[in-house]
């Protein structure tokens, strides 16, 4: 950095990988099944099994609508993945419980690779290779390519940002939802 005086709030860092919306934006079911490849009765028994739930808004009764963060769309995604693979629903549970506590851009920075049971997470190329050369690895997950990829992907949808000041409610990001929202106001 220069030695020029700046505003405080006029140099923001920017982070290494584009990682999409911030968490204050949420992404309804229909949108967070269509962008990470699965069906509504995957995303359900996920929730309901506490294997990726909505880290905005969690269903609460009949007509409430879950909320999906972008990290919890992207680790869908990995879910996806990994399930197509072949690797088993129990020790996927058990990835995801690694990457449960992360940060988007800490996950961008992984290369998940499997042996078809157990999976490794990898921070360099010398990590993925020591793997391989031990003949652990038989495939590998690009965390970062899923995230450009859902990055690209998820910017053509619509999303809602939350307001907090009754801790209800959600204003839609979309023409439509603000309408609605105006029009209950």
């Amino acid at each position: 950095m220069n030695d020029e005086h700046q505003d405080a709030g006029a140099y923001v860092q920017e982070s290494l990988f584009d990682v999409g919306p911030d968490e204050e934006v949420g992404y309804r079911v229909p949108i967070a099944c269509q962008v990470a490849g699965i069906t509504y009765r995957q995303l359900d028994y996920w929730a309901r099994t506490n294997l990726v739930n909505p880290s905005i808004r969690t269903a609460r009764g009949s007509g409430s609508q879950r909320l999906y963060s972008f990290k919890d769309v992207l680790v869908l995604k990995i879910v996806k993945r990994l399930l197509d693979t072949g690797i088993s629903l129990q020790n996927i549970r058990l990835a995801v419980e690694g990457l449960r506590d992360r940060g988007v851009n800490d996950l961008a920075q992984l290369t998940l690779v499997s042996d078809g049971t157990t999976v490794y997470e990898c921070r360099s190329n010398d990590e993925v290779i020591d793997l391989l050369a031990g003949g652990q690895g038989v495939f590998g997950i690009a965390v970062p390519g899923i995230l450009k990829e859902l990055s690209g992907t998820i910017a053509a949808f619509p999303a809602e940002r939350v307001n907090d000041l009754d801790g209800e409610i959600v204003i839609g990001v979309d023409e439509l939802a603000a309408r609605r929202h105006r029009k209950t106001s």
